[in-house]
């Protein structure tokens, strides 16, 4: 039985797929530069259609144009011609997407969508094809060889294809001026999303589940109301309920080391003073990348007078989902 190099191929394809990244890199030229100043001034939607491997990876380009501020979505060609043309307006921009350029069922509804007005970018890997030469503008995704031994399935030149929309989705994002703040309106629901929309004021312990002493109470007093609230630390307040300080299970481990008397002891003097602290109205994310710099595991919540008004731990970032 013959030993199979797995690895070996694997580099293989591997290798022959950077060769056709590298060989993309020659068509950001002109035709490039007006493909992106086309959809730039679109004022519809960017339409993207492509069939069989060319139609999944023009699925994740019109996915990734929506994501980034260039509103878009794929159109499958046969599905065009039965109906879903009417989603194509002349305030639209057509992305043709077809490795050969003789792809019969984007060639046969190019008519169409000429009789209605959209702009059309070929997206092919024969500028002297049929599509390439229907279309308004060419955008060239030529590879020499694919990946696949026999040169059959699309390998290489569908890589090249996703990569060319990338490129084109990501110089369009940084011409709008497209901001992480914009991206996580369009990604509410995921992680990323929570990250960049979650305030500390949504997720912060608020009332009367913060924990607070004041600093002329007992280490007792602190050990109880830690206990109750359950996380781990308090807020230790002045007469004017400022923040002067906190206490937390780490300053607790401390003071047992030094025998100090837990009943008698007064917090004020066993506290950690000029702790760090966060405002309501700052990104959770924030909290995050401060805990971790600090290597601390909560955060008093403060107001504008420095007095406590949340807390919140790791924990809660946790649940949350933003850590």
């Amino acid at each position: 039985m013959t030993q199979i190099n797995f690895s070996k191929t694997a580099r293989a394809v591997i290798d022959i797929e950077r060769q056709a990244i590298d060989e993309i890199t020659q068509y950001i030229d002109e035709h490039f530069e007006k493909s992106c100043q086309t959809i730039f001034d679109c004022i519809g939607r960017t339409i993207v259609i492509g069939m069989g491997k060319s139609g999944h990876i023009g699925n994740k380009i019109a996915a990734t144009l929506a994501s980034t501020g260039t509103p878009a979505f794929f159109v499958h060609p046969g599905e065009a011609s039965h109906g879903d043309l009417g989603m194509i307006t002349k305030h639209d921009v057509v992305l043709l997407i077809s490795n050969s350029g003789e792809t019969v069922e984007i060639m046969s509804i190019i008519p169409v969508i000429k009789r209605i007005g959209a702009k059309t970018i070929a997206m092919t890997g024969n500028p002297q094809s049929s599509i390439a030469q229907l279309a308004d503008i060419h955008l060239c995704i030529a590879v020499s060889k694919e990946a696949c031994p026999l040169g059959l399935a699309p390998t290489a030149s569908t890589t090249a294809t996703l990569v060319m929309g990338d490129a084109l989705a990501v110089a369009l994002l940084e011409a709008r001026g497209f901001t992480a703040d914009d991206f996580a309106l369009s990604h509410p629901g995921g992680a990323l999303g929570k990250r960049l929309l979650l305030t500390i004021a949504d997720i912060m312990h608020k009332g009367e589940q913060v924990p607070i002493v004041t600093n002329d109470d007992t280490v007792k007093t602190a050990l109880f109301e830690m206990s109750a609230k359950g996380l781990g630390m308090t807020a230790v307040v002045d007469a004017d309920s400022r923040l002067c300080g906190i206490f937390t299970d780490g300053d607790l481990r401390r003071i047992i080391e030094q025998r100090v008397d837990l009943h008698n002891a007064v917090i004020n003097d066993v506290m950690t003073k000029g702790c760090a602290t966060i405002h309501p109205n700052i990104l959770a994310a924030e909290a995050l990348n401060i805990m971790e710099t600090k290597r601390i595991n909560g955060l008093i919540v403060i107001d504008d007078e420095q007095r406590p008004i949340g807390a919140l731990n790791t924990q809660d970032l946790l649940k949350a989902g933003v850590l």
